[in-house]
């Protein structure tokens, strides 16, 4: 004995011509796929080898910029307080 599948047809309507497409959709191509599960830890395990940490050379490299960023923006933002003060001061 074989087991009927269920076939449905799906319609889509074109926009610009109406023009109508039917396709054939079985109980098969509506099934999820498996997925082969394993532990916790194995997982953790592959997604830890596809990380990339940076060397020591790019760390410095990385610290520095973050360092005169922030200096250059502290200094920014101390000048624009200064620049405000001293207009509210001569108001």
């Amino acid at each position: 004995m074989k087991k009927e599948e269920k076939v449905e047809t799906k319609t889509t309507k074109n926009k610009e011509n109406d023009t109508v497409k039917v396709r054939k959709v079985t109980k098969k191509d509506t099934k999820k796929k498996k997925v082969k599960k394993d532990g916790l830890f194995k997982e953790i395990k592959k997604e830890m080898q596809k990380v990339h940490f940076p060397n020591r050379k790019d760390m410095v490299k990385y610290s520095i910029a973050t360092i005169v960023f922030v200096v250059f923006f502290a200094v920014y933002f101390y000048a624009i307080e200064l620049v405000m003060a001293l207009i509210k001061s001569l108001i």
